[in-house]
């Protein structure tokens, strides 16, 4: 086994993350973790890496250990170099084990299983060939090459693909991914499939990315609550089989759940009719037709009270569900709409970023277009040059009056806003501010406002909580709730599915086809490419093709 957790628990004060969870991961173990934003995904992997140490339990790891997180915390002085270097000297300690191995061998009587062991791990890790692995990886996953480049320079995305074409080239007997797949077209998508699907060890990769669990996972680990509380391993192999057994689940605890709301309930009123006529103020004389109907008032409240302490006990201990998407009902044109496109760009440039020369590209009401283009092919600045964030350097743009538009970039409010005085405001507090700074620059009608509380993205327990303490996805979350705040006639939206669960991707799919608004995706997530291809398809170029 390359890792063994056993009854680990771990959370943050007042809020438990991970409640007595055992997994064995062996070679050829491919596990896909999964659950609702906030469930302690992240967390669980730095308890499984050992950058977090669980309060009780155990995580024993065997072998060599690769983590590619999510952040990446670098220093100033720190280069693509500095990866590349520490990643081929790991893989060249076996070359020097196995050569020392062989020069210190006794051909009359040494160590004969020792020296197959040297000889084994070296093949394994191909030392000789790590160079062109760490090369073919910079390339195939689109990041920077240049040796000098200082990381700190480079943005997330870019950081991310260096460290995981350095951590995919050491061929660990353990890796460790917390969703790989953001920072990636389709073409660096394609190459981790075939390297994960090849490797020889264990992996744990958290994962909104439902084809990948497809075409990788041999299992599923969701972190959801389940009937007794804690986190379940599903067999199935592919994301269709695991979704339908979680569901069925999901019913079944459900069903016993209001099963047993309704018999408190019944109780609770019987218990109700049983005090009613008790008195303490005046008593009827004893042996008296009242005297006795009192008595055995009494001894009913008595029965009903034991009945009802029999019910709690046996009652099923139900965590609150995670809230499912109400998505609003968004308009489709702003009063006296004239007709024609409601945004619309022509023969767009935006230099060193984006170049359309002689392409219109228009938004109609209620229209819908899927962006797709490799990593640097201008899809985000296009959305950008929609929405009037991006200014042109040639080309026009026009919006028709009163167009309110939604827009969830890559980096959104979550990630800007802060409260005046410096402090870290709550996720209620940064809703409002941007409420108000939407209405300070006339993009909000006040009679249109959506309530973030009423979309089921966020619980109330989250919205009193400082941004800065949501996960990445209930962050995510949170930007998704800005975008729909304004309720707009157009949505535009820059990979909509990057660091939320599963779960809720298949809710905003479904939403996303059926509401009046308009709608623009860019993205490069296989499955939702799939469920949006009968949508009008821009194709901005490069490798991005479906896998």
């Amino acid at each position: 086994m390359q890792l063994v957790a056993q009854g680990v628990t771990f959370g943050y004060p007042g809020r438990p993350v991970v409640d007595g969870l055992d997994l064995a991961v062996g070679p050829g173990d491919r596990i896909g973790l999964v659950g609702e934003n906030g469930a302690g995904k992240s967390t669980l992997l730095g308890l499984l890496a050992g950058r977090l140490h669980p309060r009780s339990g155990s995580v024993r790891r065997h072998g060599t250990l690769a983590v590619v997180e999510q952040d990446l915390a670098v220093t100033d002085e720190d280069t693509v170099g500095t990866l590349v270097a520490a990643t081929g000297s790991a893989t060249r300690a076996a070359a020097d084990d196995l050569q020392a191995a062989i020069d210190g061998f006794d051909h009359a009587g040494g160590d004969v299983a020792a020296l197959s062991a040297a000889i084994a791990r070296y093949e394994h890790l191909a030392a000789w060939d790590v160079d062109r692995r760490v090369d073919e990886g910079l390339s195939r996953l689109h990041a920077p090459r240049d040796l000098d480049r200082r990381l700190a320079e480079l943005s997330v995305g870019e950081r991310y693909r260096v460290r995981l074409a350095c951590r995919l080239a050491e061929r660990a007997d353990l890796l460790l991914l917390d969703e790989p797949t953001n920072h990636l077209d389709a073409g660096g998508v394609a190459h981790l499939t075939a390297q994960l699907r090849a490797w020889a060890g264990g992996l744990v990769i958290v994962t909104h990315d439902r084809r990948l669990l497809d075409d990788v996972m041999t299992a599923v680990l969701d972190l959801d609550p389940s009937m007794d509380g804690r986190p379940v391993l599903y067999g199935a192999a592919r994301y269709t089989d695991y979704r339908f057994a979680r569901d069925q689940m999901l019913r079944r605890w459900r069903a016993r759940y209001r099963a047993e709301r309704k018999r408190a309930r019944v109780l609770a009123e019987r218990l109700d009719a049983s005090y009613e006529g008790l008195s303490d103020e005046w008593r009827p004389p004893k042996g008296s037709d009242p005297h006795r109907r009192a008595t055995r008032a009494r001894q009913h409240v008595k029965a009903a009270d034991r009945l009802i302490e029999r019910l709690e006990a046996q009652a099923v201990d139900v965590p609150v569900p995670p809230p499912a998407l109400q998505f609003p009902d968004l308009p489709s044109v702003p009063p006296g709409y004239a007709g024609g496109p409601l945004l619309e760009v022509r023969g767009p440039r935006v230099t060193g970023r984006l170049d359309l020369p002689g392409r219109r590209v228009e938004v109609m009401p209620a229209g819908r277009l899927l962006v797709t283009g490799a990593n640097g092919a201008g899809k985000s600045t296009l959305l950008a040059a929609l929405v009037g964030v991006v200014g042109l350097d040639r080309g026009t743009r026009d919006v028709a009056a009163g167009v309110r538009c939604g827009v969830l970039a890559q980096e959104g409010p979550a990630e800007r806003v802060q409260a005046p005085d410096g402090a870290a405001p709550t996720a209620f507090d940064a809703y409002a501010r941007h409420a108000l700074d939407l209405l300070a620059a006339g993009a909000l009608d006040p009679d249109a406002l959506v309530p973030v509380a009423a979309l089921g993205l966020l619980s109330e327990a989250d919205l009193e909580r400082p941004l800065r303490e949501l996960s990445l996805g209930q962050r995510r979350r949170f930007d998704l709730a800005c975008a729909l705040l304004a309720a707009p006639h157009v949505l535009v939206l820059d990979e909509p599915t990057n660091h939320l669960s599963v779960g809720l991707v298949d809710e905003l799919t479904a939403a996303l086809r059926a509401t009046s608004a308009a709608v623009v995706v860019a993205t490069h997530d296989r499955q939702l490419r799939a469920d949006l291809a009968d949508w009008p398809h821009l194709d901005l170029g490069g490798s991005d093709r479906p896998a």
